[in-house]
């Protein structure tokens, strides 16, 4: 084999660095020895030069890096440490898709009142433009994007999230760009926090991946919005919106409640408990992050922190994070022991 096969031969290994090291064992070689075959013409000096100078595609590498994706959130046949990374990484992306349609919801509710088809609730304050419009073009787009997570329609469910996303991040270039705050929400560190990492840990969901246990999770868009999102209507509706935290304190607050809730059954060490105890560590440090950068937010912004009901909001907001971190610190030892003691994958048929 002449230099020019082992200088491309260690290009391909370099690319298959991003694959874990279980499956690199199993099949380095063999995947090698197929980039390799793939380059060669029959004619040695056309070889010899592309040996030497031609670097893998860029589909190839795409290629890699997708079923490194794969392999990393894994599925059945992985080994277990991968698997409970998988599910928990599953079971966040359905959560963070849960809290985007109950604010799809919220916009429908929104509609509603503004056509008076809610007598017992005031209308909303009167917004012009296109806006309007947009969020209720977004809400639908977020309730199917996780409808079609829950049933399995994977290719929907992500280009559902990634027209929303567009949206949300057309929101922000006009806030950045005209000054106009078109949406709350309309920051870089939401978009990128609660927006994009989220669709792009969609790629957990693939043809080896359980599937979602579809009635826990159908039942769950109901019932959270009974046990949230109303509650907080009411709390408005009654003249009393300033006892309602913003949305970032909301989350930190429902996921105390969640991880309170759920630490009896981790401490009590009972088997499939590990994986949600590491989904909710994973949401605990999302919603922390939120939390944390929307603070900073405020106090650069003064405008933005008389909009959300003064500055007390910044003592608030440190009062929740230090709520959610107490609280996520008792699922914790559970999470950390997951990947290691959990079940065979064959146990895990639906994440639910």
């Amino acid at each position: 084999m002449s230099r020019g096969d082992l200088d491309l031969e260690e290009r391909y290994r370099r690319a298959l660095r991003l694959l874990p090291g279980y499956y690199r064992d199993a099949w380095e070689e063999d995947m090698v020895a197929a980039f390799l075959d793939s380059w060669l013409t029959g004619d040695p000096d056309e070889d010899s030069v592309t040996m030497e100078f031609d670097r893998p595609s860029r589909p190839e590498l795409a290629s890699v890096i997708g079923l490194a994706a794969r392999l990393y959130l894994g599925g059945a046949g992985t080994p277990r440490r991968y698997f409970a990374w998988g599910q928990a990484v599953r079971g966040a992306v359905l959560a963070v898709m849960l809290a985007h349609a109950l604010w799809g919801l919220s916009e429908f509710e929104l509609l509603a009142r503004s056509r008076h088809l809610i007598g017992w609730l005031p209308p909303p304050p009167a917004v012009g433009g296109i806006w309007p419009t947009v969020w209720y073009l977004v809400g639908y787009a977020w309730l199917m994007a996780f409808l079609a997570l829950v049933l399995g329609h994977y290719r929907i469910a992500r280009l559902m999230a990634v027209l929303a996303i567009l949206a949300d991040l057309a929101a922000v270039l006009q806030a950045q760009l005209a000054g106009i705050l078109a949406s709350p929400f309309a920051s870089w560190t939401y978009w990128l926090l609660i927006d994009l990492v989220p669709v792009l840990a969609m790629a957990a969901f693939h043809r080896d991946a359980p599937p979602a246990a579809r009635r826990a999770w159908l039942l769950a868009l109901p019932a959270s919005y009974l046990l949230v999102s109303v509650p907080v209507l009411a709390a408005e509706a009654t003249g009393h919106s300033a006892w309602v935290p913003d949305t970032a304190g909301l989350c930190c607050l429902v996921l105390a409640v969640v991880c309170l809730a759920h630490a009896p059954r981790a401490w009590s060490s009972r088997a499939g408990t590990g994986v949600w105890s590491l989904t909710l560590v994973l949401l605990a440090a999302l919603a922390g992050a939120w939390r944390l950068t929307s603070l900073a937010l405020y106090l650069q912004d003064p405008h933005l922190i008389y909009y959300l009901q003064g500055p007390h909001l910044v003592d608030v907001g440190l009062a929740e994070l230090l709520i959610l971190a107490v609280a996520a610190a008792l699922v914790v030892p559970d999470a950390v022991r997951a990947p290691a003691v959990m079940p065979s994958p064959s146990a895990y048929p639906q994440l639910g």
